[in-house]
């Protein structure tokens, strides 16, 4: 029975058919199955749609079977409003077809905010909330108050509707506050000491003049401005402070040079020449 099958025509025939309608069928499926469903031998190439209006470039990506969302929209001034001012994919990329192409299109109006209220926060928490806002920071002044790099006031209030970009002035605390305090005795300090006097008592050393002196130790603290007995906590002291009597000397002009202590520095005498 087996010999009969083996050594027949027809079971040849038979296996080889069933070969080629094999061979055929994967042939099929690779060159023709395959990429009409992946779209193997498709592919577009991206216009590029920057400097066109939105319709434009609706217009030219449907009719190429792309299709397109607009992402964002920004102010710029180069451009009218309503056209595309960038793209992703960008141009000349290959897409498959139906792809979506994600467009920045300039806007007519600037956007707007409402800008936040930054007041009692530290200054460094204040410019992430107006960066995050889309608002600049401008300038930063200083004015004394208790809490040290706290925000005591903005530019523009809070709760204001202003363009997107616009630039916020603070006004920030230094650590000092604003109550009455009492001007240490530093009459007969010397300096060192009376800096050290002050900065205890809130206060700031301001300008340092030097008033040649007889029979007082040189860098001793001699007068102070204003001369009164309180004043508000921050404000700045002025002092006189002593230096040798001979640091001026009547027969000559010039600069007279003091070292760090206030103390003069000796003049260098002209040498001989030895020519």
């Amino acid at each position: 029975m087996l010999k009969r099958i083996f050594t027949s025509k027809k079971f040849y025939f038979s296996i080889l058919g069933l070969v080629l309608f094999g061979s055929l069928f994967l042939l099929l499926f690779d060159k023709v199955v395959m990429p009409g469903y992946t779209n193997y031998y498709e592919g577009l190439t991206v216009p590029d749609l920057t400097r066109v209006t939105l319709e434009e470039a609706e217009e030219e990506l449907t009719s190429i079977g792309l299709r397109y969302e607009v992402a964002d929209r920004r102010a710029n001034s180069a451009f009218p409003a309503n056209y595309v001012i960038d793209q992703q994919p960008a141009a000349n990329t290959i897409v498959k077809p139906n792809r979506k192409i994600y467009l920045t299109v300039n806007t007519e109006v600037k956007p707007v905010v409402v800008v936040p209220n930054v007041v009692s926060l530290s200054i460094r928490n204040a410019q992430i909330q107006l960066q995050n806002y889309g608002l600049e920071v401008g300038s930063t002044s200083y004015e004394s108050s208790r809490f040290k790099n706290v925000i005591l006031r903005q530019s523009i209030p809070q709760g204001d509707t202003v363009a997107k970009g616009t630039t916020i002035d603070l006004v920030v605390s230094d650590g000092l506050g604003n109550k009455i305090v009492t001007i240490p005795e530093i009459i007969g300090l010397r300096l060192p000491q009376a800096q050290l006097k002050l900065r205890e008592a809130g206060l700031r050393l301001g300008e340092i003049r030097f008033r040649p002196t007889k029979d007082v130790t040189p860098n001793t603290v001699l007068e102070y401005t204003p001369n009164v007995a309180e004043i508000i906590e921050g404000e700045t002291i002025n002092l006189v402070i002593s230096e040798r009597f001979e640091a001026i000397e009547p027969d000559e002009g010039g600069v007279v040079n003091i070292d760090s202590t206030g103390t003069p520095i000796p003049k260098q005498l002209p040498q001989p020449n030895k020519d």
